[in-house]
């Protein structure tokens, strides 16, 4: 079994308790950690733009990447959303096998 953690930035807290919460009700991933305040500078029309923003670390099985992506297109705010998956080559057996348990294929 493949994991990933695929990594989406969200314009403020609400917003990105709304959609891991959705993320996790609907079983597309196991766990989603919300880390607030962070400072974005990036390009943007041809403008340098700077935001406050929060990142969602998703936590899933690889399988269901283009699932989350398709998901996130649909469902978030952002004319553009980040959606980066980078993949788990480690981790605790037993904490990969409750990804498992937790994420189901639809």
């Amino acid at each position: 079994m493949s994991y990933q953690l695929i990594l989406s930035t969200c314009p403020d807290q609400a917003t990105a308790e709304k959609l891991a919460k959705q993320l996790v009700t609907e079983k597309l991933a196991a766990c989603i950690n919300i880390m607030p305040n962070l400072t974005s500078i990036y390009q943007w029309q041809g403008s340098i733009e700077t935001a406050s923003e929060c990142l969602l670390m998703i936590k899933t099985k690889k399988d269901q990447y283009q699932a989350i992506e398709n998901w996130i297109k649909a469902n978030h705010p952002y004319e553009l959303p980040e959606i980066v998956a980078v993949s788990i080559e480690h981790g605790l057996p037993e904490y990969l096998q409750w990804i498992n348990t937790c994420v189901s294929i639809k």
